[in-house]
């Protein structure tokens, strides 16, 4: 995992790129193109029997297509596809509060079943790997130091509600979460376990994120992120980006002082088996 600069004016360049590529939402002729694009570029030639619905989505209404047969896979948009959501005239669905780039990553993974880059299996080392990185290592996240280092931009990604540069698998992960599509969950979760040299402060921002999006009911990516936390815990805790963000504290650090404390106890249990026992 690994670490991205963004000043005040990649942000101000980045939201022109993206305005000036959104499609007007009441231009019928490019929703027409759209659904034509996704027409020939479906690769389940069945699903064009299914309807086509069109998504708005995010703050600057960018437009995407899909066949409602293929959202249908998601209890979300099984639903929005009969209720408030669609407007029944259009067939069009708002997804204001998505962030575009993590929707198109959930769209890929509905028509294709991975989302890139894509989870590979290494047959010669017997390991899960990432396409196109030279990260994919089959460990789990190794924060770098705080200033971070490695090639980040292609794990993190910057997510306008936060104003800051977060772990693209983990909004990934929030986002299936919301949908009801659990194998996206499990796939988003592993893909994260093969990422290194992510920054501390991203990190942190990452698993606060998750906490926030995720309900108390689902604990496999908070436990991924307390166990890294833990097995990490030398470089967090010379981070002042973690000493700062203790001093706030929340959940998150309440579930890591209980996960510390237990981890204590074990490694307590662990030396005392093997220490010879006196009268």
């Amino acid at each position: 995992m690994f670490k991205r600069t963004f000043r005040s004016q990649d942000r101000v360049e980045k939201a022109a790129r993206l305005k000036k590529s959104n499609p007007v939402r009441s231009d019928p002729q490019k929703v027409s193109k759209l659904q034509q694009s996704l027409e020939e570029s479906t690769p389940n030639k069945k699903s064009l029997n299914s309807p086509i619905v069109t998504l708005t989505v995010g703050r600057e209404g960018r437009l995407f297509a899909a066949h409602e047969e293929v959202l249908a896979q998601s209890p979300f948009f099984e639903r929005a596809c009969r209720d408030q959501y669609l407007h029944a005239q259009s067939k069009r669905i708002s997804l204001p509060d998505e962030e575009p780039e993590i929707f198109s990553a959930v769209l890929e993974y509905l028509y294709k079943g991975d989302y890139y880059p894509r989870l590979l299996h290494n047959k010669h080392r017997n390991t899960w790997e990432l396409e196109d990185t030279n990260t994919a290592t089959g460990r789990s996240p190794n924060p770098s130091s705080e200033n971070g280092g490695g090639r980040g931009a292609e794990a993190t990604i910057y997510i306008s509600s936060v104003g800051q540069p977060l772990l693209r698998d983990t909004v990934v992960y929030c986002a299936a979460d919301r949908y009801g599509l659990e194998e996206l969950k499990r796939l988003s979760l592993r893909k994260q376990g093969l990422q290194s040299g992510i920054d501390v402060a991203t990190i942190l921002r990452s698993a606060q994120y998750a906490y926030d999006h995720t309900p108390d009911s689902d604990s496999r990516l908070r436990a991924h992120y307390l166990a890294l936390i833990i097995r990490c815990r030398k470089t967090f805790k010379r981070s002042g980006t973690m000493q700062a963000e203790m001093e706030k504290g929340g959940k998150l650090f309440f579930d890591l002082f209980v996960a510390m404390c237990n981890h204590l106890d074990d490694v307590v249990d662990m030396s005392n088996a093997r220490t010879p026992k006196t009268v």
